[in-house]
């Protein structure tokens, strides 16, 4: 086909492109840059004094202010350094060595994603307070007085970096995988035969090489922590910057101190976010580095695989014993100290199915995830084509702009809609009073469309685009190459990606908390939070078993996620 019958083709491809690509940015421009920009404004604008920076300057002159930020500061690393820890060896010994039960063990490791950390904060009271499982067990060894018996959940600090660490850990734990797979194994190799032992050539050659894997996952795992509202509060350490802002945004009367916390919170984790990308980010020393020769996995001894089992069940268990106090509590009917419950009843866990208030829950959670994820789908997809596919100009900046909610918080994001939305506004029908249903669907699915792109895109990468100019020097169209040849080849990671997507929003904890104020409205956790907060005696086993629900159902979804993305799971967790 001569060139000037092609050009027209091609201009209605690169028109119908930039027209997608326009749209995309657009719905984050009104959906996300602009709330923010709210809730910025918020904080320098005062209805007596109009703009000033007064209550800015007020935050950080306040100590207790300055404390809080600090707190949440050393919570978050405290939390990254544990999960750090944790995945380094976890994802060596995946990669590295090839032992007996090793698939069983590696899908135990995804278990502690099924439910977030302060629904699991609900057993721990029960193992760690005064009168709890672990100090009941001492006083039958005859080690204490139950009388004396010291509160181990102490301020909460340890409990909270514990619980995050033992959630987020698998985060991590992914993108490292992936990244340890993607080594060369001749640069370790070479350093050995230099003479430099395992120890030192981890350090000096594979740990620098890790460096776009920790990124990927530490920024996710230390801004998710910084900001965590849900943990805290269920264990009572509340003295942190991002606990006061939901406490603000939840009362009637919010002001422009509370936009302020949200601009001090946001510019500390964009500004850890670069430094951190600046500091470990450096991905192109990793891309000019890629395997040269298969990586061979050792094969590990009866006493290596025994080690093996030891290490990854001491985190299994240590992360599994959060959801088994969940389970057990759900079921308990009386439960009074005694190390286990001295009767159990289904009536829990048959009155969240009855109970039609507490039933609605479920069902706003399942039309809020069902309604946000065909969004993410739809324009999720449209995206990573844009990106790894079409490449038109400004592609680049739309990936950023897709990622950028990686790194800004929930709570920010959610008090940007609270802004959005105030009374005697043209947004006040959609507000978090009246009927947040549009504000809560695209809250959910701005925050989780990163993991659809990069779901998608892992497949498309996956592609070599030669399948596709096959299809089209035989005849085809770009759009039946597209629908016969392309899509059923990424048609897993787009499944993966949506049920990922799907069971993560079902129980998403900071717009949840924020943006749903009317018991109506409530989805499945900001129910499981309001029903612990009650002082009713069988509350937190309605809390609980609302927690075994959606341990079962985000439990299957990572499941079968797995099961359709296998390693390339990880991918999804990169920011």
């Amino acid at each position: 086909m001569p060139l000037s019958d092609r050009s027209p083709i091609r201009d209605k491809r690169g028109i119908a492109a930039a027209s997608a690509q326009a749209v995309i940015a657009a719905f984050f421009v009104l959906f996300f840059l602009y709330p923010l920009f709210l809730a910025l404004k918020g904080g320098f604008y005062d209805a007596q004094k109009g703009f000033t920076f007064f209550w800015f300057a007020n935050i950080l002159q306040n100590e207790t202010h300055r404390g809080e930020l600090f707190n949440s500061f050393i919570l978050a690393l405290t939390t990254t350094v544990l999960v750090t820890i944790i995945s380094i060896p976890l994802a060596s010994i995946n990669v590295n060595y090839k032992f007996r039960g090793q698939n069983f063990l590696t899908a135990l490791l995804l278990l502690p994603l099924i439910l977030p950390p302060f629904v699991g904060a609900l057993s721990v009271q029960r193992f760690l307070s005064q009168f709890g499982i672990l100090n009941l067990l001492l006083e039958r060894l005859g080690w204490i007085e139950l009388a004396q018996a010291p509160d181990w959940l102490g301020q909460g600090f340890w409990i909270s970096a514990v619980l995050q660490a033992l959630h987020l850990f698998p985060v991590m734990y992914l993108n490292l995988v992936a990244t340890f797979a993607n080594l060369d194994p001749a640069l370790s190799e070479a350093g050995m035969n230099l003479g430099a032992n395992r120890m030192r050539t981890f350090r000096h050659i594979t740990l620098p090489l890790l460096r776009p894997g920790l990124f990927s996952g530490g920024s996710i795992v230390f801004i998710g922590a910084f900001t965590d509202i849900g943990t805290p509060l269920m264990v009572g350490y509340e003295k942190l910057t991002a606990v006061r802002i939901f406490r603000e945004l939840s009362s009637a009367d919010i002001s422009p101190r509370t936009y302020s916390l949200v601009l001090v919170l946001l510019f500390c984790t964009v500004l850890l976010f670069i430094l951190g990308k600046v500091i470990f980010g450096n991905t192109e020393r990793s891309e000019t580095n890629k395997a040269s020769i298969a990586k061979s996995s050792s094969r590990l001894s009866k006493v290596g695989t025994l080690a093996a089992w030891c290490f990854f069940l001491l985190i299994i268990i240590l992360a599994g014993l959060p959801h088994l106090g969940v389970i057990i509590t759900a079921f308990a009917e009386r439960w009074y100290t005694t190390v286990l419950p001295e009767t159990y009843t289904f009536a829990h866990m048959k009155l969240v199915l009855t109970e039609p208030a507490i039933k609605n829950t479920i069902f706003n959670s399942l039309r809020y995830a069902g309604l946000s994820t065909l969004i993410d789908l739809i324009l999720g997809s449209i995206a990573a084509w844009l990106i790894i596919r079409s490449r038109p100009m400004g592609h680049r900046l739309l990936d950023g702009l897709i990622m950028l909610p990686l790194a800004v918080p929930g709570v920010i994001l959610a008090s940007g809609f609270v802004a959005m939305t105030p009374k005697g506004s043209c947004f006040e029908s959609i507000g978090p009073m009246r009927n947040p249903l549009i504000i809560i669907v695209i809250a959910y699915s701005i925050r989780r469309m990163p993991f659809v792109v990069r779901g998608v895109a892992a497949g498309l990468q996956q592609i070599p685009i030669a399948l596709e100019e096959a299809a089209h020097n035989l005849g085809s169209t770009r759009l039946s190459g597209f629908f016969r040849v392309t899509l059923p080849l990424i048609m897993g990671n787009i499944l993966a990606a949506g049920v990922l997507t799907f069971s993560l929003a079902m129980l998403e904890v900071s717009d949840s908390l924020v943006l749903a104020q009317l018991q109506a409205d409530y989805p499945i956790t900001k129910e499981i939070y309001a029903q612990a907060m009650s002082a009713n005696l069988d509350s937190h086993n309605i809390a609980a078993a609302l927690g075994v629900y959606g341990m079962m159902f985000l439990g299957g979804s990572l499941a079968l996620a797995s099961l359709l993305l296998g390693k390339r799971l990880g991918a999804i967790f990169r920011m």
